[in-house]
């Protein structure tokens, strides 16, 4: 999985509208092989997790297979398991933002799906296990060039095109000391393509506190939510992604551990997940 990750990262956004055709043979090789290669590494957060790539059946009415009419024209689906575990959602977030990233940089189409889809239909497909956790669905294929309506109508509602402020997610030694980007130093671009993630409804719940050289993750709490799991971690997850292919990318080597004691007075909104240990 070689690409250019800024690139690829800017260039990524969430498809709804799709040709009415099915991946090619060569396409759907490369995508299969990339899922392969991603369940196959050593990941930082382990869990038993399960991608596969659904081809619908032909004569399928697609925009009413479990996507409530949100995703249209797509032929084949991306579906993910895992089962449950402590590290689960961060370990989806983080394996299947790789294969979105890759995707994206094959010129395909994806659109992240968490609350918007009929978890029983696609259950059906798959044949889940009853332990299975069934958290995301993800449409793939070749954008339509022209957008429908409801695909606007989404992009406006969910913000999807503006990020938070550097002063909002980063902080030096404390919460709400932010940390700039000349004191970051190296990881500032890390930091930045961490900022770029998408989220659901683009709410960007990851903070990070540096203090004394290690980078401590976050998730904000949101009390609202209405997902039947806490999509606020696999969004972290996905966010230690694009951080974790961004200091490898620059040579910054490291691992995410998780600490006893961060000796960081956070919030009651925030809750402590992990750290980054340079070295």
């Amino acid at each position: 999985m070689n690409f250019d990750l800024e690139k690829t990262v800017r260039l990524r956004k969430s498809v709804r509208t799709y040709e009415n055709r099915p991946l090619e043979k060569t396409d759907k090789d490369k995508v299969d092989a990339c899922i392969l290669e991603i369940l196959a590494e050593d990941e930082p957060f382990p869990a038993d997790i399960s991608i596969r790539l659904l081809e619908a059946a032909p004569g399928t009415d697609t925009e009413k297979l479990g996507t409530y009419g949100v995703i249209r024209g797509a032929k084949d689906f991306l579906c993910v398991t895992v089962k449950d575990t402590e590290s689960a959602m961060e370990a989806v977030g983080y394996r299947f933002e790789k294969l979105v990233l890759y995707a994206t940089a094959m010129g395909l189409g994806t659109c992240w799906l968490a609350g918007t889809f009929n978890r029983e239909q696609f259950s059906d497909a798959l044949r889940l296990e009853t332990d299975d956790i069934f958290p995301i669905v993800c449409p793939i294929g070749y954008p339509l060039q022209k957008q429908t309506l409801i695909s606007s109508v989404f992009r406006k509602v969910g913000k999807s095109d503006q990020r938070k402020e550097w002063s909002e997610l980063f902080f030096e030694n404390e919460f709400g000391s932010p940390l700039t980007t000349e004191a970051a130093g190296e990881y500032a671009f890390p930091l930045e393509m961490m900022r770029l993630a998408p989220s659901a409804a683009n709410r960007q719940p990851w903070r990070i506190v540096h203090k004394d050289g290690v980078f401590h993750f976050y998730r904000e709490e949101n009390p609202k939510s209405k997902y039947p799991y806490d999509l606020q971690r696999l969004d972290v997850g996905i966010g230690a992604c694009h951080f974790h292919l961004a200091a490898g990318e620059r040579a910054l080597a490291g691992t995410f551990t998780k600490l006893s004691n961060t000796g960081i007075d956070a919030p009651s909104d925030a809750k402590y997940l992990f750290s980054w240990l340079a070295g």
